[in-house]
């Protein structure tokens, strides 16, 4: 299979695909599981980001397993989806956003598939951090429908979680160029790149971010929206997986420096 979802909260309980069987793939990082399923007449990889029945909160992920299960699967190019918050008014609860950037606040994650040693030292091209191809896909895919189509483009800020936001910090991170606010794409773009895999992020904005919002935040309200906007995303994720490129011309796979490779299964890092 090529194709893979990686769902985010609320997107995990979504239809997304049929025929499904559970795939339990060994990686260095721990065993990953995923879904193997058909879609739009294509077979492609599930993977519930946190796990099945919400249980893994954003920080405890295992995101090199993840990345590196969806390799050995044989995927090539990957669609995350994820639950965010606005910080700005000019977008709303309900519309969906394809990123073009991302600015990382998290501090405690294992950030690289490459710890020196046996699998180098290796500095990622990230100037461009999600695929165009994708990108343009998933763009692509709402035109039909214009009420539902995303906003192109939009930094992603990426934070430690699981706690909400401080007023203070929304204000900062809107100051800094953020236009979004989330806990789950990073490093989870930067690993899929090392991996050489094309990586796009389909954000739903659920609620605007705390000192814009009228309301404390909660979880509630976050699974609220995500089902409100369930045919929206449904219908973007359907096109758009129909439409990616079979052959790829990014230079997503290629942005690593040739001369290193993720380790072999089982072998160690360093």
């Amino acid at each position: 299979m090529r194709l893979a979802i990686i769902a985010g909260s609320g997107v995990e309980e979504m239809e997304l695909a049929t025929d499904l069987r559970a795939a339990c793939v060994e990686t260095p990082y721990g065993d990953a599981h995923a879904l193997v399923g058909r879609r739009g007449g294509e077979e492609v990889a599930l993977l519930l980001r946190h796990g099945a029945g919400h249980s893994v909160p954003p920080h405890r992920i295992n995101y090199r397993a993840n990345v590196w299960a969806l390799r050995e699967l044989g995927v090539e190019r990957v669609i995350a989806t994820a639950a965010v918050g606005a910080l700005t008014r000019e977008l709303k609860p309900g519309d969906l956003v394809v990123c073009d950037q991302f600015i990382d606040f998290t501090r405690s994650r294992p950030v690289t598939l490459f710890e020196g040693g046996a699998s180098g030292v290796v500095h990622t091209d990230f100037s461009e951090p999600f695929c165009p191809e994708v990108r343009a896909a998933l763009l692509g895919a709402a035109e039909p429908a214009a009420a539902a189509a995303p906003h192109d483009g939009g930094c992603y800020v990426c934070v430690e979680g699981p706690r909400y936001e401080t007023a203070a910090e929304v204000r900062a991170f809107a100051i800094l160029g953020g236009d979004v606010v989330g806990m789950t794409a990073c490093p989870e773009a930067a690993l899929a790149r090392e991996a050489g895999l094309c990586y796009a992020l389909l954000a739903i904005v659920t609620n605007w971010a705390t000192g814009i919002a009228p309301h404390p935040l909660s979880h509630a309200e976050v699974l609220e929206t995500v089902a409100k906007a369930r045919d929206g995303v449904r219908a973007v994720l359907d096109r758009a997986l129909t439409t990616v490129p079979p052959e790829r011309h990014c230079r997503c796979r290629g942005a690593r420096s040739t001369a290193n490779k993720p380790p072999a299964p089982g072998q160690p890092n360093s």
